[in-house]
């Protein structure tokens, strides 16, 4: 999977799923409380329903997110 983001006038990059995941636990990791809805998370990181879920979903599996009772995704403690 990959998807097109711009950054400034550098013009459009692809990131991997395995970049998309460091980003993603380097967010988590930065900001130790941060709780997203499935929703949230689209829109921060630019990603399809699709492609979100999976990335979400295979953090759980990995015991790095957990999922609270009002559905958002959160770090392990």
């Amino acid at each position: 999977m990959t998807t097109m983001h711009t950054v400034d006038n550098a013009g459009p990059r692809l990131e991997t799923t395995t970049m998309l995941v460091q980003r993603i636990k380097a967010e988590y990791l930065e900001l130790p409380g941060l709780q997203l809805t499935p929703w949230q998370a689209q829109r921060l990181w630019g990603l399809d329903r699709t492609q979100c879920d999976a990335i979400l979903e295979a953090l759980v599996d990995a015991a790095f997110l957990r999922r609270t009772r009002n559905g958002c995704y959160a770090r392990m403690s």
